[in-house]
């Protein structure tokens, strides 16, 4: 297998929620470096994919909460896999990135937990775009043992973007001009 590499990654963003480019300057930069870290630890040997992003609102979440997880409420991020890596990795066709699937974002739920868990808007988008793209690539956290290694996977991803660990209760808060 070939090592992944930024130019090896093609990372779509799309926008149907166009405030999310309102309240967070620079958002698709910080998507795609939230992407390129989680993918540089948990599947540098990959070789070409890609990954989109989708910039929702939470309409759109709970459509496909109730969809897909038939909850009829909105949530923060829902991952779409488009591989299943239980057998192993698949290998990409015809000289394609491997296509790994979506992650779906809601403003509104997202920005609700930023504000009442005292964190930076940027910094909790990307802890769970982070989370996501780990869903991608086969990370789950249904069984106690799961949730510890994606946590601590989630939390070496983002010490590496200088992001506070998310789960730590007494990790410093953020200022109110963070988002």
């Amino acid at each position: 297998m070939r090592k992944a590499s930024a130019a090896r990654l093609v990372i779509d963003i799309a926008s149907p929620c166009g405030e999310w480019r309102r309240v967070l300057p620079g958002i698709a930069a910080r998507c795609r470096s939230a992407v390129r870290a989680a993918m540089a630890l948990a599947a540098p040997s990959l070789g070409e994919a890609e990954i989109s992003i989708v910039l929702g609102d939470d309409a759109l979440l709970r459509q496909l909460n109730g969809a897909w997880r038939d909850k009829d409420a909105p949530t923060n991020v829902l991952s779409f896999p488009a591989q299943d890596f239980a057998h192993g990795v698949p290998a990409a066709q015809g000289g394609a990135p491997l296509p790994l699937g979506d992650v779906v974002l809601a403003l509104a739920t997202i920005r609700a937990e930023a504000a009442a868990q005292r964190k930076a808007l940027g910094d909790h988008l990307s802890h769970l775009v982070v989370h996501g793209v780990l869903h991608l690539i086969g990370f789950d956290h249904v069984e106690p043992a799961e949730a510890e290694e994606m946590e601590a996977l989630e939390r070496r991803v983002l010490a590496r973007l200088g992001i506070a660990d998310p789960y730590d209760p007494d990790a410093p808060v953020a200022e109110a001009s963070h988002g």
